[in-house]
């Protein structure tokens, strides 16, 4: 059974002959000992995948009856704690757990909101609800719900949902039904509906909705993303051209996150944790290589450039190469 967090394009994978009581002891000696071995923490948690990590995790809670996040947390500082604890959590509760950060405090992340509903599948989605539950004792949707408002409160409940069909299959008729529903909502209209634009962009699967696009630009001579500006406003046109941008290609647009995070004067950590930590297993590999095809250089050498000491020295490992 192949879980449903690990993809081919990963830059982590399974560390072979991996024994978690070794891995539990080693990790131990390098918290308890006199100082802390960084090195070694990162070179353990960094060759391990998450699987393996939960495993540690267990065996660590059996022999030193510690929770390893608490020690790490109590060991540990700063954005090198945060990925470290991140790197030992399961992923549907690191979801769970930045989704709640991105609603938590006084003003809400909506792009952080929008860059996890649009890139995890449906039945992430469920897990991730789940886990949500389990630990805050509230739905989701309730906090989306008291957090957002509108059009842009809807759509992100639909996503929260996960009910975006995931199957591979195409179906034509749909893509001319689709598309001409969209133009009629739209461009085609005084006003706009923007209900139509929700059902169809947050419920089919991807390559529908490609081939949906096609049609669009077909029926109205003009890219889905022009409509899309043109007609709609606001954290609601944001998360529809985030759907856009992940359907015609999901690591392009977290290159694109991952560059905004990394360039200017401070450096995005929240945003740089979550998605080095939550593709590391799905399709990071592919994220740099669309993140060098777009800046022109590599993502190892914006995190070499922006970050510094052994918070560097982690995300470098979970980069894995140069490109």
């Amino acid at each position: 059974m192949t879980s449903i967090w690990v993809g081919p394009r990963g830059t982590i994978r399974n560390y072979p002959g991996f024994s978690p009581a070794v891995d539990a002891e080693a990790i131990r000696k390098a918290i308890k000992g006199i100082g802390t071995d960084e090195k070694a923490l990162i070179s353990i948690l960094t060759e391990r995948s998450n699987a393996q990590r939960q495993l540690i995790v267990q065996e660590y809670q059996a022999k030193y009856e510690q929770e390893l996040k608490d020690d790490l947390k109590g060991d540990l500082s700063g954005h090198f704690e945060h990925v470290m604890v991140a790197l030992v959590t399961a992923p549907a509760l690191f979801d769970a757990k930045q989704l709640k950060k991105s609603m938590k405090g006084t003003g809400t992340d909506e792009d952080a909101l929008i860059e996890i509903l649009t890139t995890r599948t449906s039945r992430q989605m469920k897990e991730i609800t789940q886990a949500y539950y389990t630990v805050y004792k509230k739905s989701l949707g309730d906090d989306i719900s008291s957090e957002t408002s509108g059009d842009f409160r809807k759509a992100l409940l639909t996503l929260a949902d996960g009910r975006r069909d995931e199957s591979l299959k195409v179906d034509e008729h749909l893509a001319k039904k689709d598309a001409q529903i969209l133009y009629n909502a739209g461009e085609n209209k005084w006003g706009t509906d923007e209900d139509k634009f929700t059902e169809v962009l947050c419920l089919r699967s991807f390559p529908q909705l490609r081939i949906t696009f096609d049609e669009y630009k077909n029926i109205s001579q003009k890219d889905i993303e022009d409509s899309i500006k043109g007609e709609l406003s606001g954290h609601f046109e944001d998360l529809l051209l985030a759907i856009v941008h992940c359907t015609r290609n999901t690591p392009a647009f977290l290159a694109t996150r991952l560059h905004q995070a990394l360039k200017g004067a401070g450096t995005d950590e929240f945003t740089l944790n979550r998605i080095m930590v939550s593709r590391s297993e799905t399709d990071l590999l592919d994220i740099r290589h669309e993140f060098k095809k777009q800046y022109g250089y590599s993502l190892h050498s914006a995190i070499q450039s922006d970050t510094s000491g052994d918070y560097r020295d982690v995300l470098l490992k979970i980069c894995g190469g140069d490109d």
